[in-house]
Parts: C-alpha cells; structure tokens; sequence
C-alpha cells in the first residue's frame, strides 16, 4: 500500500473517517506480533513460521530461548480508535535475515511504534536506525516482561540515544488496553509534530 491511500491522523479534508498506516517494528522477540493480536479489531494476519534448527545459526535466540515462533513477513491488523480515526497495523519481522522486507513495508505509513524489550536494548537499535532512515516519526513502547528490569525513562533514552521530544511510554503488548494507549501515544506525538511544523510555516 502506497501513500495515497492514507490520511494524516489530524487531517480529512472531506470530514470522512481518516486512515493511518502505522508501522509496529523492533527486534526479534519484542512483541510486535503480539501487540497487533491483542488491539487488533479483526482477526490479524499473520505470518509466523516455527523455528527449525535449520535456522540456529541465522537466529540470535540470547534472552529468548523460550520462543518457538518468528514473523517471515509482516503482521496485519487494524483498530478503530474511535469513529473518526482507523489505524492500519503492520507489524514487521524481526530477524535480521528478513529485513529485506522494510523498505517496502514503510512505504505510506505516517509513524511507528518501536517495541523494545529493556532486557535486550540492543536487539531495537536496528529498528530505531531504519525510522531514522526512513525519517518516520516514531515512539518507543517499553514492552514490560515479568523479568524486566525497571530503569528511568531518561536512562532509556540515553541508551538509545534519542532526541528529547520522541516519546518513551511502557506498556504491556498482551493487554488490550495497554496496546491502545500506545497508539493513541502516537496519534498524539503526529499531531504535535504536524501542528509544529504548520506554526513553522
């Protein structure tokens, strides 16, 4: 899907319902696809294949040696946040050996939600880099494990050395209502931008 089949999130000039592609990336096991399947209002398409041995040297499983399941293509799923505003949720793979498939992903979508694991900070530094690339606005959501370690916002950020205005919320990505709060999260943070660069003007 290209961009013209997409709306700003704070402009329809028409008054119609607006539609938001919306991109849910970060690292291998971080939570993308759970986070779709839990705020998603329809069934979601996914594309998870089992892991297979034949994979063990492609795959860095270090802190998720549990996980049996990885997305080969994207996620698909999508939310009415209210009767005004969908968003379309398009979950991308993980693993470095399908990442190949993020540039054609992006194309169209107005922000992002970069789900990091802060057991493994490092597997979303990618994730992080591509939004930067690709220059889509974005949020972090701190994907709360039963074993994550707390640590302050401010030394997330300089971890991953974000600027100060790119939000940094927590979330659950299995609770419904905690995966809604993170787009509603961007929702914001694009029309903040968006009216900024209008006073720009």
């Amino acid at each position: 899907m290209d961009s013209t089949g997409f709306d700003r999130p704070d402009h329809r000039p028409d008054g119609g319902p607006r539609s938001v592609k919306v991109m849910i990336a970060g690292g291998f096991g971080t939570g993308k696809t759970t986070l779709v399947g839990s705020v998603s209002d329809i069934r979601p398409l996914t594309t998870e294949e089992t892991l297979t041995e034949a994979g063990a040297d492609a795959d860095d499983l270090l802190g998720v040696a549990g996980k049996t399941r990885t997305t080969v293509s994207m996620d698909f799923g999508k939310i009415s946040l209210n009767e005004r505003l969908v968003l379309y949720l398009f979950g991308t793979p993980g693993q470095e050996r399908f990442w190949f498939l993020w540039n054609g992903l992006f194309k169209g979508a107005l922000g992002a939600i970069v789900l990091v694991d802060t057991r493994r900070l490092a597997s979303s530094f990618r994730a992080i880099e591509e939004m930067e690339r690709q220059d889509v606005p974005f949020v972090i959501a701190l994907n709360v494990f039963p074993d994550s370690p707390h640590h302050p916002v401010e030394e997330v950020r300089d971890a991953l050395d974000l600027p100060p205005d790119t939000p940094i919320v927590s979330c659950d990505a299995r609770d419904r209502a905690s995966s809604r709060d993170v787009l509603i999260a961007l929702v914001r943070h694009l029309q903040e931008r968006s009216a900024a660069a209008r006073e720009v003007r």
